[in-house]
């Protein structure tokens, strides 16, 4: 079975235990990712972020995969348009 099987018949929990995994290197319970379990699941989270979820947040792969990266400017408007945040110049 190849990576594209793979995904296509992926659950959205078992998705994010492979994100887990790639990100910090131990299974969600705690168990010790080798490095070969930890680049395919690199490569599964890859291309379940590039044919599921055509994710447009910087550093995912989006839809087609290619790599979606945003300049600075892009990804403060993205922050300024949803957030409002309290300012208090004196404390």
């Amino acid at each position: 079975m190849d990576i594209l099987q793979v995904v296509d018949n992926l659950t959205e929990d078992m998705y994010l235990r492979f994100k887990s995994a790639a990100e910090t290197g131990r299974w969600p319970e705690g168990t010790l990712v080798e490095q070969a379990q930890r680049d395919t699941a690199m490569q599964i989270v890859m291309a379940y972020q590039s044919r599921v979820l055509k994710s447009t947040e910087m550093l995912t792969v989006g839809e087609g995969g290619e790599i979606v990266n945003k300049t600075k400017r892009e990804l403060k408007d993205s922050f300024e348009s949803t957030n409002n945040i309290a300012r208090f110049s004196k404390l």
